[in-house]
């Protein structure tokens, strides 16, 4: 049986997933409505992840013998300065989701829970991913600077990216 203490931290956490499903949709939208389509594209597919990630959560609870306590999501940011602000958030975002699956396994280790900490060690192995590209994006867009035909490319390269298999 699941501790209060897990269970909370992973409720939070579940809650905490939506929301970078919502933030990252939100950040589609805003690329859709400055006709940046591939830009659009990846954080369309970046939301689908996060909602992927979060069912994950969700499906481990019930596992488990927990139980599902979900919470009001804060409506996300919706309008940026400029393009690399959405980057730069972007990568804030991911440090902070880091953080936050650091601290339950952190949690589930003091608990000794073996199976959350074995649960987890795939979102950690997620997060070290998950940083990695959001760091790449960021740089590629400092790099951009004011260009827009390195702009309409970067643009074109993350149009490419497609939903993988959970």
């Amino acid at each position: 049986m699941i501790s209060e203490k897990i269970q909370d931290a992973l409720n939070k956490q579940l809650n905490a997933e939506f929301y970078s499903s919502y933030f990252y949709l939100s950040m589609s939208a805003y690329f859709e409505s400055k006709d940046l389509m591939g830009f659009a594209n990846w954080f369309r597919v970046q939301a689908n992840e996060e909602y992927a990630h979060a069912m994950k959560i969700f499906d481990y609870i019930y596992q488990i013998g927990g139980e599902v306590k979900l919470m009001e999501i804060k409506g996300p940011k919706t309008d940026w300065n400029s393009f690399l602000e959405v980057f730069q958030d972007t990568y804030e975002h991911e440090q902070k989701v880091t953080k936050s699956i650091n601290e339950i396994l952190d949690l589930a280790y003091s608990e000794k829970d073996h199976a959350t900490v074995n649960f987890l060690q795939w979102f950690v192995s997620e997060q070290v991913e998950e940083e990695a590209t959001a760091q790449q994006n960021l740089k590629k867009m400092e790099m951009i600077g004011d260009s827009k035909a390195a702009l309409f490319m970067l643009d074109r390269e993350l149009g490419s990216r497609v939903q993988s298999p959970a």
